[in-house]
C-alpha cells in the first residue's frame, strides 16, 4: 500500500475540521431551527450536510478511510462548476447564491486536492484489484449457508 506521510494525514484532518466547522457552523443551526414552511428539497440538502459534517469526524480518527467523503466533495463541487456555475458564468457575472457557491466549489475543490494524498488514492481506488462478490465471509473465509429453498 502507498506510505502516507503523518504531515499529509494531518492536512487531512485539517481539511476534514474545516468541513466539519465550517459548513456545521452553517447548515447545523438551520437544522435545528428550521421553519415549518422549509422547501422539501432545501430540506433534504440540509440533512445531506449535515451528514457530511457529522461524518467528518470520523476522518479526524481514520483520515484515509474515510477519503471517499473528500473524493465525493471534490466531485460533486466540480460536477456543480461544471454543469450549473459555468454555463451561468459564461451568460454573465454570476449573483447572490450563485456567486457564492462558486466561490466555495472552487475553494473547496483546491484545498482537497492540495490535501489529497494522490498517490494512496491511485493505489487503493485505482490500481488495487476488486473485491470479489462471493458468498465467503470476509474475516474466516468460511463458505455462508446456502439460501433455504422455497
Amino acid at each position: 500500500m502507498h506510505d502516507v506521510s503523518n504531515l499529509r494525514l494531518h492536512l487531512l484532518r485539517a481539511a476534514y475540521l474545516l468541513i466539519m466547522v465550517g459548513m456545521g457552523s452553517q447548515i447545523w443551526p438551520l437544522l435545528l431551527n428550521a421553519p415549518a414552511d422549509v422547501e422539501h428539497y432545501r430540506s433534504v440538502v440540509w440533512s445531506f450536510l449535515g451528514a457530511l459534517t457529522l461524518l467528518c469526524v470520523l476522518g479526524l480518527r481514520y483520515p484515509l478511510q474515510m477519503l471517499p467523503l473528500l473524493l465525493f466533495e471534490l466531485t460533486w463541487k466540480a460536477i456543480w462548476l461544471a454543469a450549473i456555475g459555468l454555463p451561468r458564468r459564461m451568460a454573465g457575472p454570476l449573483q447572490g447564491d450563485f456567486a457564492e457557491t462558486w466561490t466555495a466549489c472552487l475553494f473547496g475543490i483546491v484545498i482537497v486536492a492540495l490535501v489529497m494524498p494522490w498517490g494512496h488514492v491511485l493505489a487503493r481506488y485505482v490500481r488495487q484489484p476488486h473485491e470479489r462478490a462471493t458468498n465467503r465471509t470476509m474475516s474466516t473465509g468460511e463458505r455462508a449457508a446456502p439460501a433455504a429453498s422455497p
